[in-house]
């Protein structure tokens, strides 16, 4: 066995580095160790482990199921470490469930926004547990990975949710197909770069990340402007007066 660097304080089972995340092994641990494993964790996050929680966390405010069945597999197949939870058959086989659900639901535009709509609380909740397996599997602080990747998930939500709505509005259903291929290669490249280069995955999370508040913020704004232009020719509609026969005012469809 290759010999790897140990963590200050954790016994010899917490010293496996793969894919540039800190591993606790349970099954490597030597006996009485095990409990003192559990106790020592490391409060901060490395820069390698952040840069995977980050990437993955946003990655599942795409699609959360599409990011949980390629760690699962990638970790079933030994193409890197990934949390065992993600590695189960069960899990694996329901994540692949609801990636091809969400894959047929993207094509129908208003299943499509009802799908978002529930999935504004599911996303960010997934993404923060995912975040807290990750940081848990590597033996960092699950609180801290929890919110930042929650935070993250939620961002990359709320861009695809309003860019989706807006696309919805759209008669031709091309833009949907091309806005659904395209979100699932993002989240495939992403959690690649997630495990091979995580330093690199995090800095592209954290652009993508602000990108989508601003991509969130400019969406709505526009919203907010078209609604409010058609009320107010609601508005104006409805106090316009009515002509009868000779030009005169009759009153207005309130009855002025």
């Amino acid at each position: 066995a290759v010999s790897r660097p140990r963590i200050p304080g954790q016994p010899p089972c917490c010293s496996k580095v793969t894919s540039g995340l800190i591993r606790c092994s349970m099954s490597d641990a030597p006996a009485g160790s095990k409990r003192r494993c559990r106790r020592t964790r490391r409060a901060r996050l490395t820069v390698v482990e952040m840069g995977s929680i980050l990437a993955s966390g946003w990655a599942s405010g795409l699609n959360l199921y599409g990011t949980v069945l390629l760690l699962g597999l990638a970790g079933r197949f030994g193409w890197a470490e990934t949390p065992a939870g993600l590695q189960r058959p069960g899990v694996i086989a329901a994540a692949g469930l609801l990636f091809v659900l969400e894959f047929i639901i993207d094509k129908v535009p208003w299943l499509d926004s009802a799908w978002d709509a529930a999935h504004t609380v599911i996303r960010p909740v997934g993404g923060a547990l995912l975040g807290g397996f990750l940081a848990h599997d590597a033996g960092s602080s699950e609180v801290m990975a929890a919110m930042l990747s929650g935070t993250f998930s939620l961002t990359a939500h709320g861009a695809k949710a309003s860019t989706r709505a807006v696309a919805n509005t759209s008669p031709e259903p091309v833009s949907n197909l091309v806005l659904s291929v395209g979100e699932d290669g993002i989240v495939a490249v992403m959690v690649a770069l997630a495990l091979a280069y995580p330093v690199a995955a995090g800095i592209v999370a954290v652009t993508l990340a602000l990108a989508c508040v601003v991509v969130t913020w400019l969406l709505w704004r526009t919203f907010e402007r078209i609604r409010g232009s058609w009320r107010n020719h609601r508005t104006a509609a409805g106090h316009r007066p009515r002509r009868g026969a000779g030009g005169r005012r009759v009153g207005s469809r309130r009855g002025y």
